[in-house]
């Protein structure tokens, strides 16, 4: 079975060693960017003997620019970085300026003299930089951590991609879901951190072997660290109910969608646990939002336009974990300040009958959004899969549009999945404390 370029890639760049093995995931040719076809693997080839890069930058040389008021390093490679003496003073690393334990300022943005100077930059016998300032306080600065805060473009975006994994890998119909082992998420890190990748990069992992019943969303969730309370429970049972109070819990289709754009902040990530499989039809169905987001600016940018400019109301009502009536007003597509997809926010069960727009904006509103639907609806942009019970679907809330088709359930065996949100802080919080613990268990292993 081929493993997924993109779940190797990922891994490499995440240094972790051994995830690739726990994360087998299948592509079909054509699906991941041509820059990544070469760094594929079969078999027993694993990353299992990839390196951690040690990150060690020696520092030649070090100079007070006086009236540009910037300190400029020479690094051993020749390069040079500029940083400002106000940012200086102000990430000050001493600890009457830092209070290490909690990683956090001290130093009051009242007590800094932005326009200051510098008397003294050296370069110390331990290759560290020391500046001592006019009043004579002295703040010595390592040298790594000098070279991951250059302000350079390079150097700003890939600080951007360490943190926050903003690239993402688009698909279509042509996508095999990454699947990953519930029990080795739940007890590896290195499988758990090649999870968590892979939703971040993909969007949408499937995990398999979770015991078919009533927990484990929640029990999922602590591996991350806490569920996201909503009107509708810690977790929820997507069951048909009498009188229900969500078109979830009725056994109709369910048209693609995210959840909860109702709420001014929708839940980032979802969990979907199936106990109980319906006896005919049921199947899911799921797009990448951002690549039809993309799709849809190529092919009729006055629709991708109007959907990333117009506020549309959402509205959701009702009694269950207690009694609620949400609105909100969202942008269908919320692109951030460089015309990134950011966020698709798109229900069409709550989407408000209040429309409030000029009269002149509704039409060519139901034009675009229109345009969007039918476009998702492109059988050759749908991935659709079967779940059967003990399987667990993780999905990303903001970029993901997923529905369901109708099915038929015997009275004693009724289909049932178990829902559970969190928000992309836990999730990404995670993320990175797993990196970090891999990276520091593979270098232990290699000295």
């Amino acid at each position: 079975m081929w493993m997924s370029t993109f779940a190797c890639f990922a891994l490499k760049r995440s240094t972790s060693s051994m995830a690739c093995q726990a994360l087998r995931a299948c592509r079909k040719p054509g699906l991941l960017p041509s820059c990544l076809t070469s760094v594929q693997f079969c078999g027993q080839h694993t990353l299992g003997s990839a390196s951690v890069p040690v990150a060690r930058h020696s520092v030649r040389h070090v100079r007070a620019l006086d009236e540009e008021r910037l300190m400029e390093v020479e690094w051993e490679d020749g390069r040079h970085s500029l940083y400002p003496f106000t940012w200086l003073r102000d990430n000050c690393q001493c600890p009457m300026c830092t209070l290490h334990s909690a990683q956090a300022r001290k130093l009051l943005m009242s007590d800094v003299d932005i326009h200051t100077g510098v008397d003294v930059v050296e370069v110390t016998s331990d290759n560290k930089v020391s500046i001592v300032w006019p009043n004579q306080h002295t703040s010595v600065f390592d040298a790594d951590w000098l070279k991951k805060r250059c302000f350079s473009p390079a150097a700003r975006q890939a600080v951007r991609e360490e943190l926050f994994l903003n690239k993402r890998y688009y698909w279509d119909s042509k996508l095999r879901l990454p699947t990953a082992n519930y029990q080795e998420v739940l007890h590896d890190d290195k499988a758990a951190l090649a999870w968590l990748l892979a939703l971040r990069r993909v969007g949408i992992v499937y995990l398999k072997g979770a015991p078919a019943e009533q927990g484990q969303v929640a029990r999922l969730a602590e591996r991350i660290g806490y569920l996201r309370l909503t009107f509708y429970g810690h977790t929820w049972q997507v069951q048909d109910k009498h009188m229900a109070n969500n078109v979830a819990y009725t056994s109709g289709r369910l048209s693609l969608h995210t959840d909860y754009p109702a709420l001014h902040f929708a839940p980032g990530v979802q969990f979907l646990h199936c106990i109980n499989q319906a006896m005919e039809g049921g199947m899911s169905e799921v797009v990448d939002g951002f690549h039809m987001a993309k799709q849809l600016q190529r092919e009729d940018p006055e629709a991708f336009h109007t959907l990333t400019s117009l506020h549309v109301d959402f509205t959701d009502t009702g009694t269950d974990y207690c009694d609620f009536m949400l609105q909100s007003k969202k942008r269908i597509i919320d692109v951030d300040a460089e015309g990134r997809v950011v966020r698709i926010n798109y229900n069409n069960a709550t989407r408000d009958s209040v429309l409030d727009l000029p009269l002149h904006q509704v039409q060519p509103f139901y034009r675009a959004l229109k345009a969007f639907v039918d476009l998702m609806n492109r059988p050759e942009n749908m991935v659709t899969y079967t779940m059967e019970p003990g399987d667990i679907v993780t999905f990303d809330n903001w970029r993901l549009l997923h529905g369901r088709r109708n099915y038929i359930s015997r009275p004693d065996k009724l289909r049932h999945l178990e829902g559970a949100y969190l928000d992309w802080d836990e999730v990404m919080s995670r993320l990175r404390i797993l990196r970090r613990l891999v990276q520091e268990h593979q270098k232990h292993c290699q000295t």
